[in-house]
Order: C-alpha cells, then structure tokens, then sequence
C-alpha cells in the first residue's frame, strides 16, 4: 500500500489500523527549536476521541499520545517525530458478523477487489481511527503556524438540515455542546434531529467549516501546487468528505462575474484589501492576505442498525444489520480532523514559499 505519506517539505506518515495494536504518525521536516509538550498534543486528540457524547462511538480509547522521537528538553530537535497512540478497547468479535459481507456505503468490496483479502475489524486502514495520526501532526503543524501568527479554526456548519445562523456565531459556544456548533439553537434543534434518526436506526451527514486567518498573500503555486487545489487533496483524503469548496464554493455557478469579483481598495494604512472575499483568500491558487475559507461536505456513517440490502462474498444477496458501537454521525469529530489537515496544507505551502524568491533566499543565509 503507496499513499501514506502527505506533504512536500514537511512530510507525515500514518501508520497503524482500527485493531491493532496501535495508531501513529511520523513527522518529516518539522524545525528545530519548537517548545512541544505532550499536552499540545493531546488536547488536539481529546477533541476526535470517542465517547464524549452520545452521538459518537461509545468505544472507550484514552488517546493518550507517547512521544518515542523528535523531541529533547520540551523542544523539537529537528529529526523525525515519531507519535503513537495504543488501542486499547478493541472488540474484534463485533465484526464477525460481515467477514464474509459487503456494508453499503463502506469500502469493503473495493478492498477485496484491490488486495484480494481486506481486515474487516472495524475498516482496518479505513478506519475513522487513522485520523489519528493526522490530527496529531496537525498538533504541531498548528503550533508553528501560531508563532508564525496564523491561527486555524473548524466548526461545524450543518447537521442534516439544520445550519448555523451567522449572525449568532460564537465561537466560545463551540466547545459547550456536543455536536461543535457556534450557534446553541441550531445546534439544540440538531441534537433533537439526531435523536430521532437514532431511534430509527439511522444516521446523519453534515457539513464542516474552516477559516484561516493570518496567512499572507503569495503563499501557494500557480500549477499543480496551487494552494485550493492541495487543500482539496488534504479534505477529500478524510474517509466520508464528498463535497470540498473554497470561499463561494458551488454558488458561484450560478453567480456572474460583477458579483463573484473581490474589488481591490487601499485602506487607511496604505494596504491593498478586497472588499469582499468570495475567493475565500485564495485567487489563482495563491493566497491573497484575506482569511481562507473552506467547507467540507461528510457524509451519513454508513455503519447504521437498520436493515440493509447486501451481497456476500459468495455472490448471494442477503440482509444485514450492523451492529457494534458506531457514531450516529461523523461530523463532531471531524471537526478537529478538518482543522489538522487545513494547518499541514497551510505550514507545509508556507515552508515551501521561503524559496520562492531570490531575495528571500540571500537573506535566510545572512541569517545563518
């Protein structure tokens, strides 16, 4: 299996399956001098964890981060970083069920066709477990960007049919309810959806939005680098994203270009500002100084209760119902996973821009 490693200057590797006996990362790239504590770290995890709610998996993993390279007397050294989390409440015989089936909705037919054989405790390499790894890289990936003064922020916007009201944002709200909503009341009348599609045994999909603030304009390429294009790559490479968008996204189809144009004006400070920002900070696929933003689409965990039509690996057609500890709905816990991989993308461009002009160059070795 090729594809587990993401990044061009700093580079990570994830490692590690739902069962087994752990999940980790190793960090490629990362500077020297950085102050990183287990605590960084763990607090990014603590927001994917399982069982914080009764609308997530009810598993019960501490995610508790070990620290085995990369770091001396509380400071990045340079080398690899290389982070592991153990499994620790693995119930491998609520599988057993669909060793021999095909769920709707998951990858395990693509996975016998590819492989020939696939670990079906609880999706193997699939698994919403992998993101791990990320969100632990995304830790740190976020700690630079904070001393470089960029600062990245997810929330989610939508639960089935119910969004967030701009005008009753709160960020502070996002913490206090389940579903890591800034707004209370979409988010009361979203828990009371979830209810009802768990009585059903039924799921919900939803939808994740992320600004970035701080990045200057020029970062990213004009080509195959540009920097929507790798945050599209990052997104979609999180299991159940169907749907990415930058700045307007799909609306601007139907808009026309007097509209969908950013106007250039200098403010009072002598700075070029856009007065508005329907590129979503990026135009050409290079940063424009205005906040990025981005939205991700997740669909319905496709593990639900209810009675399903499927094919065995025999070519029979059969019934199945799923059981085991699954969340009712992905998005909650992808917030943080949304948040890691925008940070990777962000530093990751950022780095790679430092050679992008000559004068930049000479004065990195004036420094030396």
């Amino acid at each position: 299996m090729y594809g587990s490693t993401f990044g061009n200057i700093l580079k990570i590797s994830t490692w590690g399956e739902s069962h087994g006996a752990g999940i980790g990362v190793v960090i490629d790239g990362c500077p020297a001098g950085l102050p990183l504590s287990l605590e960084d770290i763990q607090a990014y995890l603590d927001r994917r964890k399982p069982g914080q709610s009764r609308f997530t998996t009810q598993r019960k993993e501490a995610d508790a981060v070990e620290i085995l390279s990369g770091i001396f007397e509380g400071k990045t050294t340079g080398t690899p970083i290389s982070l592991m989390v153990r499994n620790t409440d693995q119930r491998s015989h609520d599988y057993s069920q669909i060793a021999d089936c095909y769920r709707p909705g998951h990858a395990d037919r693509n996975y016998d066709i590819k492989y020939g054989f696939r670990d079906y405790r609880g999706g193997g390499r699939s698994s919403g477990r992998e993101t791990i790894g990320r969100v632990a890289a995304g830790a740190v990936a976020a700690k630079i960007l904070k001393e470089l003064g960029v600062e990245v922020t997810a929330y989610t916007l939508s639960i089935g049919p119910f969004t967030i009201d701009k005008s009753k944002f709160d960020i502070e709200e996002r913490s206090r309810n389940a579903l890591y909503m800034p707004d209370a009341e979409a988010a009361k009348k979203a828990q009371a959806y979830l209810e009802d599609c768990m009585k059903e045994k039924n799921s919900s999909g939803g939808m994740v939005e992320c600004v970035i603030k701080g990045v200057p304009a020029g970062i990213g390429e004009p080509a195959f680098e540009k920097l929507d294009a790798a945050l599209a790559k990052a997104i979609f490479s999180i299991g159940a994203v169907k749907s990415f968008e930058v700045g307007d996204g799909i609306a601007v189809a139907a808009s026309d270009g007097l509209h969908n144009n950013d106007a250039y004006r200098m403010d009072e400070e002598g700075n070029v500002r856009k007065k508005t920002n329907h590129s979503g900070g990026i135009t050409g696929g290079i940063s424009d100084g205005a906040p990025i933003l981005l939205r991700a689409a997740f669909k319905p965990t496709p593990s639900v209760a209810a009675v399903q039509e499927t094919v065995n690996r025999q070519g029979e057609n059969i019934e199945i119902s799923i059981k085991g500890r699954h969340d009712p709905i992905i998005v909650p816990r992808a917030v943080v996973v949304v948040e890691s991989m925008a940070a990777l993308v962000i530093l990751d461009a950022m780095l790679g821009s430092m050679t992008t002009r000559m004068d930049a160059v000479k004065d990195f070795f004036k420094n030396l």
